[in-house]
C-alpha cells in the first residue's frame, strides 16, 4: 500500500508569522496537534501542540508569540509514492508520530500518522512501529532542544 492510500489530504498550513495561539485555536478546530508551517509556497517547519507547551507555555513565553520561534525547522517528510510499510519503519526509527507527505515536486499533500497507519497497514506493522516510537528518547524528542 503507498503513503497516499493511507494519508489525510485535508492539511491546513500555518504561517510563521502567525502567533502560537492563533496555531493553538487551529488545532483545536481542526483536532488535530501538529501543524505544516509555509511560507512563499513552501513547506519550511512543522509546529505541534507539543512544541506549544513544551518551548513556549513550559518557558514563560507570550500567547502572541510567533510561530517560527518555537517550531520545528527540521522538516521531516515522505513522499506520497512511498511504500507504508517503508514510512512506518522510519517514522519508528525517528520517533516522530507524523510526517508530512509531499509529491516528487516537494509540494504538500497531506499529512501521514500512526492512527493513519493503524487503520490502513497491518497491524503488526503498525503495532511495531508505535511500540518503537513509544521508547523515550531519540533525536526528535523534546528534552533533545
Amino acid at each position: 500500500m503507498k503513503v497516499s492510500d493511507a494519508m489525510s489530504r485535508d492539511v491546513q498550513v500555518t504561517s510563521p508569522t502567525q502567533s502560537i495561539r492563533n496555531a493553538a485555536k487551529v488545532m483545536a478546530k481542526i483536532d488535530a496537534g501538529v501543524l505544516p508551517v509555509g511560507e512563499n509556497d513552501r513547506l519550511i517547519g512543522i509546529i505541534t501542540d507539543r512544541d506549544i507547551a513544551i518551548r513556549a507555555v513550559a518557558e514563560g513565553k507570550a500567547p502572541t508569540t510567533k510561530v517560527r520561534d518555537i517550531m520545528s525547522d527540521e522538516v521531516l517528510y515522505c513522499f506520497e509514492d512511498q511504500d507504508l510499510d517503508e514510512v512506518a519503519r522510519n517514522m519508528s526509527i525517528m520517533k516522530i508520530r507524523r510526517l508530512p507527505v509531499v509529491n516528487r515536486d516537494k509540494r504538500l499533500v497531506g499529512i501521514i500518522s500512526f492512527g493513519d497507519l493503524a487503520r490502513n497497514e497491518d497491524p503488526s506493522t503498525a503495532g511495531q512501529a508505535i511500540c518503537e516510537i513509544s521508547e523515550p528518547g531519540g533525536e526528535h524528542s523534546q528534552s533533545a532542544h
